[in-house]
């Protein structure tokens, strides 16, 4: 018949049969046969009725066979539910018969972990994150074009005056301080490098503002102590700028400061009344300035240096106007971009000049002015060749000071002597035809700039020497030697 029992009583005695038929069972006994292992009899008589039991916290009411075979199915997906956010590319799966199948993918290869797109939290259907676009950095799938975001009026946060406006950027105007701090490193670099338009575009960048008529003055202020060069490069800038970046009214507004300022300037620069002049000058002859600027300051200067500079552009002018004076060559031109036949003309002057005032600075200061620090060679060469023309020991001596003197202050360097000496050297056949004792005068020179310490013992030990020839022997009666001798 069927027990009545009641719920405490049932969960005893199903946990006594339980712990009997685990005892019987043998250690290879599957879990899909535990149904085959209850024992026969009354017992399976008294549990064959409907028994009220709890499994996971649901009530059922089951053989006694199935409850165990249910329990052990529970465990077994608690586990699967368990391991499926940490080890969610093995691919476990339950069979039918509650044995786990495992897929092909190993356990710890990582592969399964990066093939698998599913959710690692154990949550959601199971889809690839963000729909197969995901990764870091990256908004959609490849191709994917975003169209603009229309304005919703009715968004709390919208504000009709702001749909049309018109973005830019604003650039701040410069002040006194700000403005010398950016220009001057503008012009100091076009000394190096002469390209004007670069500057207009530099400058067409900046806010000016007020400060646009100043951009001439700390121009002219900065090439007022620079070289020659430096200052033709000024003028030219200037007459580049003017109609694009500045007007005529600022470049005659800047002129008048600087007029004004020649008592401060002549404390960093002597000669700067002077170059002032010849800077208005050049400025009226390329038309950047009016005719009548140096007119409107007659009977009306009192400083003694703005008149000393009034007069030189003056005189310019009318020099210009008489005898066709060039400007385009007042300041000279940069050693670089002169011929090579001028730069020798004035190496030649200025050798000629030393040798009348004999003043060693004024010939040092008029070759650096020559800016032309690759072609001192030359200079060398041409020294050389003086001495061996001259046959004078004067010449000589002055010539061998120069040198030693020029040498001692780095203004040559030793490579261009060593080229220098080099190229006499070459050139010896050629000179002793125009000067028969040249290779004796040579010699002797050779050795005196090694005795004062000019040129070391392996240059000296490079000077040619004409071998003895005689063409008339001394015993022979006066007989001449043959041509084969």
């Amino acid at each position: 018949g069927i027990l009545e029992l009641d719920h405490s009583q049932t969960t005893s005695l199903i946990c006594v049969f339980a712990c009997k038929c685990f005892q019987t069972l043998p250690s290879s006994t599957e879990a899909g046969d535990l149904s085959d292992s209850f024992p026969s009899g009354d017992e399976d008589n008294t549990f064959t009725g409907n028994v009220n039991n709890e499994i996971n916290g649901n009530w059922i009411s089951a053989p006694t066979g199935s409850i165990h075979e249910a329990r052990l199915k529970a465990k077994v997906k608690r586990r699967l539910r368990k391991n499926s956010s940490r080890d969610s590319g093995r691919g476990d799966s339950l069979s039918d018969n509650g044995d786990v199948v495992r897929s092909v993918v190993p356990p710890t290869s990582p592969k399964g972990k990066l093939l698998n797109r599913r959710s690692r939290m154990g949550k959601g259907r199971g889809l690839p994150k963000k729909g197969g676009a995901g990764g870091k950095g990256v908004w959609g799938s490849p191709g994917e074009v975003y169209d603009e975001d229309e304005v919703d009026v009715k968004d709390p946060n919208y504000d009709a005056e702001q749909e049309n406006c018109v973005y830019e950027t604003v650039v701040l105007p410069l002040d006194g301080e700000t403005f010398e701090k950016t220009v001057t490193p503008i012009v100091q670099e076009y000394f190096e490098h002469g390209d004007a338009n670069e500057v207009a575009e530099l400058l067409a960048e900046l806010n000016l503002g007020s400060m646009r008529g100043d951009v001439p003055m700390l121009a002219v202020s900065l090439a007022l102590e620079a070289k020659a060069s430096h200052r033709e490069l000024t003028s030219r800038l200037l007459s580049e700028l003017c109609g694009r970046v500045l007007t005529a009214a600022d470049v005659e507004a800047s002129f008048h400061k600087l007029l004004k300022e020649l008592p401060d300037l002549v404390l960093d620069a002597p000669g700067a009344p002077q170059m002032l002049g010849q800077f208005i000058a050049r400025a009226v002859a390329d038309n950047i300035l009016p005719k009548s600027f140096i007119d409107g300051y007659k009977g009306r200067v009192d400083s003694e240096y703005a008149r000393s500079a009034l007069d030189r552009a003056a005189v310019l002018l009318r020099m210009s106007r008489w005898t066709g004076l060039r400007f385009d060559s007042l300041w000279g031109s940069g050693g670089g971009q002169r011929p090579v036949n001028q730069l020798i003309k004035e190496v030649n002057l200025l050798l000629k000049e030393f040798l009348l005032s004999g003043d060693t600075v004024e010939a040092e200061r008029c070759l650096r002015e020559l800016e032309v620090p690759h072609f001192h060679h030359e200079f060398v060469y041409e020294a050389v060749i003086m001495v061996l023309e001259s046959k004078g020991d004067r010449t000589l001596q002055m010539i061998l000071q120069l040198l030693k003197s020029l040498c001692a202050s780095t203004v040559i360097t030793v490579d261009q002597l060593r080229r220098g000496f080099e190229r006499v050297y070459l050139d010896m056949a050629d000179l002793s035809i125009d000067v028969p004792c040249a290779y004796s005068l040579l010699e002797q020179f050779v050795e005196q700039s090694f005795n004062a310490g000019v040129i070391d013992k392996k240059l000296r030990d490079l000077c040619p020497c004409r071998g003895r020839k005689r063409f008339i022997s001394e015993g022979d009666g006066g007989r001449l030697k043959l041509s084969s001798y």
